[in-house]
């Protein structure tokens, strides 16, 4: 597709998906959001559609209805979205959950969108073969080549990480499809001065995009069931581990970029529903963003000491396969093997960093064990914390 033809501004899809207002300011959308920058309640208005037999609403004669999620405002849809691109694997695993996952078009990141917890659950998986021709949509030819019905991407996201102007934005919001996304998954980016979302209230959102309350529902009521039952057999705090999470993607790493686990992103939900304790507490470090890119090398970590070290960017290796290096190096290194989390061997993988509910419940079971492994069973083990097969039915639309 030309790029004079592509971006030629003769509106495509104007019937199908609009939005209910322009963009704004490059964050708002004019007369959607409150003063103070969160946005307005969203409102639905197919409640006698019919229905599919999963209980589903069915996109071909669904009333139009409206959608609202800071920063892009109210967005109004004439039918559910049939097709999506994603720009991160926590939205595009939300999409899964809600039964949608025929509809990925491509994903902005494939490289950290961790699929493989599918395999655990009988009966859902994703088309790989979008994955595969779409891997990183990132440009406007892009957008305009897939053709999808809904852009899971925070659109001031691509203003500040990959030059976009908002005239770009603008361009495929009329032309192709909406955006319709928050990027959640840290809060410490300068530029993101609107309303975040918890993990479960950017879900709900997504959830009326597709109008799926039902598996919202159920997902919601399952991870509050599965994190109180883990709440509830955690030590005492005073008996709990100081952790110290960084991102450090080589096999032999001399430096660690350091996390903040008070932030409260997505990213580190599984954290915090522990209760862990974060080794940084106290000092001044700052939480990795755009705008901080520090880093500490084995002689700070000694300052800090921390009881386990979580480390980010390993998450294709295996455990087996991230102690062979990863851990091997630092208990060969001269200063790093003087750290009582290496000295212990409690250096573990560090989670992905864009999670939704599926890869949650996953992540979740995993942070509690390599934690508590007295309490919750070894991390190597094979005990499970929660019910595959009602992950699967909820999927699947059989609840």
């Amino acid at each position: 597709m030309a790029r004079d033809d592509a971006w030629s501004g003769e509106p495509t899809r104007r019937e199908y998906l609009t939005y209910g207002g322009s963009v704004a300011g490059g964050a708002l959308l004019a007369g959607c959001l409150g003063s103070d920058g969160e946005s307005a309640d969203s409102t639905t208005a197919a409640t006698d559609s019919p229905t599919a037999d999963d209980g589903t609403t069915t996109s071909q004669e669904a009333d139009p209805y409206t959608v609202s999620m800071a920063p892009v405002g109210e967005v109004e849809f004439e039918a559910v979205p049939e097709s999506w691109v994603a720009y991160d694997g926590g939205y595009a695993d939300m999409a899964v959950a809600l039964g949608h996952a025929d509809g990925l078009n491509g994903i902005g990141y494939a490289g950290r969108y961790y699929t493989s917890v599918y395999d655990e659950l009988p009966g859902v998986e994703v088309p790989s073969d979008a994955l595969e021709t779409n891997p990183e949509v990132r440009t406007k030819e892009q957008f305009y080549a897939i053709d999808a019905d809904v852009h899971l991407y925070d659109p001031q996201m691509l203003i500040n990480w990959f030059d976009w102007d908002q005239s770009d934005v603008d361009d495929v919001s009329g032309d192709v499809a909406p955006f319709f996304a928050n990027l959640i998954f840290r809060r410490s980016d300068e530029w993101h001065d609107y309303r975040y979302y918890t993990l479960y209230e950017a879900f709900e959102k997504l959830a009326e995009l597709f109008q799926e309350p039902e598996r919202y529902e159920a997902f919601a009521e399952l991870h509050d069931e599965f994190v109180a039952s883990l709440q509830h057999r955690l030590p005492p705090a005073e008996e709990r581990p100081e952790v110290f999470l960084t991102y450090e993607g080589t096999t032999e790493p001399e430096t660690f970029s350091p996390y903040r686990l008070v932030d409260a992103g997505t990213s580190k939900k599984q954290w915090r529903d522990l209760g862990v304790t974060d080794a940084l507490a106290g000092t001044d470090i700052e939480n990795l963003s755009t705008s901080n890119r520090n880093e500490l090398d084995y002689e700070n970590l000694l300052e800090i000491d921390p009881d386990v070290m979580l480390v980010r960017g390993h998450e294709r290796k295996s455990l087996a396969e991230f102690r062979d290096t990863v851990l091997a190096y630092m208990e060969d290194h001269p200063v790093g093997r003087e750290l009582t989390a290496v000295q212990n061997g409690r250096v573990y993988r560090g989670g992905y960093l864009y999670q939704g509910p599926i890869q949650n419940l996953f992540l979740t079971e995993r942070a509690a064990q390599q934690l508590y492994p007295d309490e919750f069973g070894a991390v190597t083990g094979d005990e499970e914390l929660f019910d595959r097969q009602r992950v699967a039915d909820i999927v699947n639309g059989e609840f």
